[in-house]
């Protein structure tokens, strides 16, 4: 699979996505002032220890890049996502060459593929979904619970620039209309990456991938005989799954259903559950 992803990447032009935020640092100053210059006075009139840090407080950024996001019908959502998570684990329960791998190098697979599996299970399952504005709370009521630190606030947050990522590689998928075998073979190839760090048995793995490539390909030409260009379409729209973070996948669609619970140790638990 390394030289077609080669070949790949030689027609793939790169883009260069600009992470400066053009939105004004002071734009909830000039959105309330009142409040503002109310607050301000308060700061200088009574230095603490405790008081509000009014320059922390995060602004209501309108650019793509950091504007926080979550999913309109969660409830809806969620419960077709975690169907499509239980199917992606029992695919990989299922492969018999997974089984045959050293428990670790599993466990190391797992953490590398079980995102980009769970968007081919999206694209799949033809699981589309709509997005809107985080709803953020007032300046008033985190100065008056002296913006308290939570677990929501220290996790990388969903964004609209990364859920149109997330949203083009899915229509990508389907525009392709992959049928089964297709989308089985690639999820092999997405599977057995041998450049996943400190694999104990990656001459095995790359094997494994390489037959699942072969396959692959047989099953394109098979299908679309007359379309030749579609196996290096598949590899090239399959190249966008890694641009998409893992933190993207579990905050937007799995957050609202697990808490505060770890994600992939749920994953784990699920993969090894004989």
């Amino acid at each position: 699979m390394r030289g077609h992803l080669h070949l790949t990447t030689q027609i793939c032009t790169a883009y260069r996505m600009d992470n400066r935020c053009q939105c004004s640092a002071n734009s909830d100053r000039l959105s309330n002032p009142i409040l503002y210059n109310i607050l301000s006075q308060m700061d200088n009139s009574k230095p603490s220890q405790n008081n509000f840090n009014y320059n922390s407080v995060p602004h209501r950024c309108n650019c793509e890049l950091r504007r926080t996001v979550c999913l309109k019908r969660p409830a809806e959502i969620c419960k077709e996502a975690s169907a499509v998570l239980v199917k992606t684990i029992h695919f990989m329960k299922n492969l018999p060459a997974f089984n045959q791998l050293p428990p670790n190098d599993q466990l190391s697979l797992l953490k590398s593929c079980w995102a980009p599996l769970f968007i081919l299970g999206l694209a799949q399952e033809h699981v589309d979904f709509e997005v809107m504005d985080t709803p953020g709370d007032s300046m008033l009521k985190k100065i008056l619970l002296n913006r308290q630190e939570s677990p929501e606030m220290e996790r990388e947050q969903p964004t609209m620039a990364g859920v149109s990522k997330l949203k083009s590689c899915l229509r990508k998928f389907w525009s392709l209309d992959l049928s089964p075998k297709e989308y089985a073979y690639l999820k092999g190839t997405t599977i057995f990456n041998p450049d996943v760090r400190d694999l104990k048995a990656a001459l095995f793995v790359e094997g494994l991938q390489q037959e699942a490539q072969q396959a692959l390909s047989e099953v394109v030409q098979l299908i679309n005989p007359r379309d030749q260009e579609r196996f290096a379409r598949i590899l090239l729209t399959a190249s966008m799954l890694q641009s998409i973070t893992p933190s993207l996948i579990s905050e937007l669609f799995f957050r609202p259903v697990i808490g505060q619970a770890d994600l992939l140790e749920l994953l784990v638990d699920m993969l090894f559950c004989r």
